[in-house]
């Protein structure tokens, strides 16, 4: 049991500290190769904290544990919108002004609701994998060419301009890029297997380890994120860092184990669990989209998102009782 929980802390530190040196490294590079920071806010920076998601899929999948490499992207979406959010909004009320984020919002409705039509028939196949994968690239190729030839002013421009490193030499970006790829897939090895092992213990199901423990390890880095955003007053990139994760989470992370290990999932996966991301995605875009001409997440909608995360946690423990 030690040895577990020492594999779970020491992997999931281990897995936060390289995905940001990772992102910093290719953030840093980037930048010093002449890239637009609104296209490397949205690729890297953007999806950069879906990192740990990624490599804890693969992972996960390569051991044959696909229930736990889908439990972790339908727990990760869930944890971002209810936990994550629920926390920063408690910071003060998020504004949202950004046109790339009202495009971002109905691509993460619309990439949820394919994932619950492959999903439906409880099996996840490689062709499925690999319709999501090539739905994902489709929709990062349109807001890079929309971002690169658009003229209007977006706030999410500037707010990305300001988080990506400079003056960084380009050897020491590398440096940072190598050791954050190197040390992800460690990490990520170390800490599926502390959570599986401590999990056994407690007679949890695969599907339920990538749920919570995982779900709720993989998403400190975007907490991490929109604290950050909320307290520099960059509200557009605390959203923007949520709304990127999911598509990055739901797409390409969820194609991994289609590509990896295709196959039967849990029942329960492609019912409860989904429909639960369904709706605190669709949540999400009525709470942004149609809060009036402020357009704010508000101390009390984080209240309601929280009791939602503990009400879904508290039915997953329930389930294993």
């Amino acid at each position: 049991m030690l040895f577990n929980i020492f594999l779970l802390v020491t992997g999931l530190a281990v897995l936060v500290w390289s995905a940001d040196k990772f992102v910093y490294g290719a953030a840093a590079f980037a930048r010093n190769l002449g890239l637009p920071p609104i296209l490397i806010g949205i690729t890297i920076v953007g999806m950069g904290t879906s990192a740990p998601e990624m490599f804890v899929a693969a992972t996960a999948s390569m051991e044959g544990m696909m229930d736990t490499a889908i439990g972790n992207v339908l727990g990760s979406n869930i944890a971002n919108i209810t936990l994550i959010l629920g926390l920063t909004a408690l910071l003060g009320a998020i504004g949202v002004s950004s046109q790339t984020l009202k495009r971002e919002i109905p691509m993460m409705l619309g990439g949820t609701v394919l994932a619950g039509v492959f999903l439906h028939d409880k099996i996840l196949s490689r062709s499925e994998g690999m319709m999501l994968l090539a739905v994902f690239l489709a929709l990062m190729a349109y807001l890079i060419w929309h971002a690169l030839t658009s003229k209007e002013q977006d706030p999410l421009a500037d707010e990305a301009d300001s988080e990506i490193p400079k003056d960084v030499p380009t050897p020491k970006a590398l440096m940072w890029l190598v050791v954050g790829i190197v040390l992800l897939p460690l990490a990520a090895n170390w800490m599926v297997e502390g959570a599986v092992g401590i999990a056994r213990i407690f007679g949890l199901s695969d599907l339920v380890i990538g749920l919570t423990i995982i779900a709720v390890g993989t998403s400190l880095p975007e907490l991490a994120a929109c604290v950050a955003g909320v307290l520099k007053k960059e509200d557009d990139l605390a959203i923007g860092n949520i709304v990127g994760s999911n598509i990055f989470n739901i797409l390409a992370v969820l194609a991994l184990p289609g590509l990896i290990a295709p196959g039967a999932i849990d029942a329960q996966a492609a019912g409860r669990d989904f429909y639960m991301v369904l709706a605190t995605s669709a949540a999400l875009a009525l709470l942004v989209l149609t809060t009036g001409r402020k357009r704010q997440l508000q101390r009390w909608h984080g209240v309601v998102l929280l009791l939602l995360f503990g009400a879904y946690q508290y039915l997953l423990f329930q389930s294993h009782a």
